[in-house]
């Protein structure tokens, strides 16, 4: 069985992957894949993986968790999403790193399903904005306990995706940027679900739906039901094109008022954050979704 497990990052997804895939439930089950409800494996998952922390094998862990999950059916793929899977919010970073549990838990999800197929999926986001979305979320932290007085010039996902490819060389990763997937939701949902690159998903448009004018997401489905057939290149295009004319300003910028950031501060984090993921996208093992 193929294992794909969504790890987050917080704050890129907060659901939606699950909804949109949900659209196509009749479509992903005639391709043999299930989607569990996510209340049958996350906290089991945690617990399962804390009570295995001292045993060598996981059998019997393995069939009591996918008994929860998927019942006496034996799917080919199973997908789950949980944003909490490395690490709560408040303990993301530290040590000027992201989810220093990753490599443990990453561990421990490969030796519970030693012998299926596990992939991991992941979005990140520009720490100049995934910072100060962690402070946000939780009013009654101060911003160090948050950061753990981190140097925000420091951070680097693909020091994250590095430790996660030496703890666990067999197991692909994929990876896109928060900021592109409005434009690439489509592609992100069929790589989850492991189809055809050419299969339509109900969902793909989602979330450009969620950050444009009731008119631009109207004239939009109407262009895309007028001109079918188009390419996935195309597509992007066509998605950029509406986007510029119709987004709503709100729902595109972000409020970066931490104090001590200046906005050269926020452009040097920017640019080292392209550079980040240009190096991620070399390493062997990890597959990068871009527009």
């Amino acid at each position: 069985m193929q294992i794909v497990l969504h790890a987050g990052a917080h704050y890129t997804d907060e659901g939606k992957l699950l909804r949109s895939l949900s659209q196509d439930e009749a479509l992903l089950a005639r391709h043999g894949i299930a989607l569990p409800r996510p209340s049958s494996y996350r906290r089991q998952l945690r617990d399962t993986l804390s009570n295995m922390a001292n045993e060598v094998l996981a059998t019997d862990h393995k069939g009591a968790l996918l008994s929860g999950m998927i019942g006496t059916s034996t799917p080919e793929r199973l997908v789950m999403s949980n944003d909490n899977f490395f690490g709560v919010p408040r303990r993301v970073i530290r040590n000027n790193t992201f989810f220093p549990n990753a490599t443990d838990r990453l561990c421990g999800l490969s030796k519970l399903f030693y012998g299926e197929e596990v992939e991991i999926f992941l979005s990140i986001r520009n720490p100049a904005t995934f910072v100060p979305a962690l402070v946000r979320a939780a009013p009654r932290h101060s911003v160090e306990e948050i950061t753990d007085n981190c140097d925000p010039m420091l951070l680097r996902w693909s020091e994250l995706i590095l430790r996660m490819r030496e703890a666990v060389l067999h197991i692909p990763i994929t990876v896109w940027c928060n900021e592109d997937t409005p434009l690439i939701w489509e592609e992100v949902l069929r790589e989850m679900a492991g189809l055809d690159p050419n299969t339509p998903m109900s969902g793909g448009m989602d979330l450009l739906h969620d950050i444009m004018t009731e008119e631009g997401s109207t004239r939009l489905t109407k262009f895309m039901a007028d001109n079918p057939g188009v390419t996935e290149i195309q597509k992007r295009r066509i998605y950029a094109a509406f986007l510029d004319k119709f987004a709503i300003e709100d729902e595109i910028e972000e409020e970066l008022d931490l104090p001590g950031w200046t906005s050269d501060m926020v452009e040097d984090m920017s640019d080292a954050y392209d550079e980040d993921v240009f190096h991620i996208g070399r390493i062997p093992g990890v597959t990068l979704l871009h527009p």
